[in-house]
């Protein structure tokens, strides 16, 4: 299922959502101008839970910490962007309207940070930078999960060689999404943590970080259900 547009019209102009897309872009830019050392530089800027564990004096220095936010807009290849940046475009508007745009931009980076504890909780030992927007994007969607349920997903579902446009509620399109990220991290600590280019569990504990952080983050009284809206 690939979604095309949600029917919540935003209040405000999402001045945060756009900057957030754009510095993804201009930091994929960045590293593919960058040729052959793009690769040291994901090493570095990425975040590799060993070399964040690793330390007998483990102090929480700001070296340590900077992977875990300049790894949120770093992304591999251009689909990974483009799926990404996606999905923030279509749900994060709405989220950002029912936050304000100071609160939408520390949400943000916490359900970043939650996407990275989760991830690191379950292959503490890998040596794999993890990079990309998508453990911060699944806390958007979390919260986009949370305050508009009823809201309307047109969404592009092949069945077969045939493609339908179909109106999903947010609540199912979501919560599939959700548990097909969960099915896949399970299946990823059956057959090893590091088998596997995704970091699902990422997506797992930002989304559930999303779900935990919006009633402290939402103001008002944002709505809960979509207009429906011809399409």
């Amino acid at each position: 299922m690939f979604p095309l547009k949600d029917d919540i019209p935003a209040r405000l102009f999402p001045v945060v959502n756009i900057a957030l897309i754009v510095a993804n872009l201009v930091a994929y830019g960045y590293l593919a101008a960058q040729g052959a050392a793009a690769g040291p530089l994901f090493v570095e800027h990425g975040f590799v839970p060993a070399r964040f564990l690793a330390s007998a004096d483990f102090v929480l220095s700001p070296a340590r910490l900077l992977p875990v936010f300049s790894s949120m807009f770093l992304h591999g290849n251009i689909l990974h962007l483009v799926g990404n940046m996606w999905m923030l475009w279509i749900f994060g508007d709405n989220v950002e309207d029912a936050m304000g745009h100071g609160r939408y931009l520390l949400f943000y980076l916490l359900c970043g940070m939650a996407s990275v504890a989760a991830q690191t909780w379950v292959a503490p030992g890998s040596g794999v930078p993890m990079v990309g927007a998508s453990g911060a994007i699944s806390g958007v969607l979390g919260g986009y999960f949370c305050i508009y349920p009823r809201a309307r997903v047109l969404t592009l579902v092949p069945i077969f060689i045939f493609f339908y446009l179909v109106e999903i509620p947010a609540y199912f399109f979501l919560g599939l999404w959700f548990l097909l990220q969960f099915a896949q991290g399970g299946l990823q600590i059956l057959v090893g943590a590091a088998a596997s280019g995704v970091a699902w569990w990422a997506h797992v504990g930002g989304f559930g970080a999303g779900v935990l952080l919006i009633r402290f983050f939402r103001k008002g009284s944002a709505a809960r259900r979509g207009k429906k809206l011809r399409w």
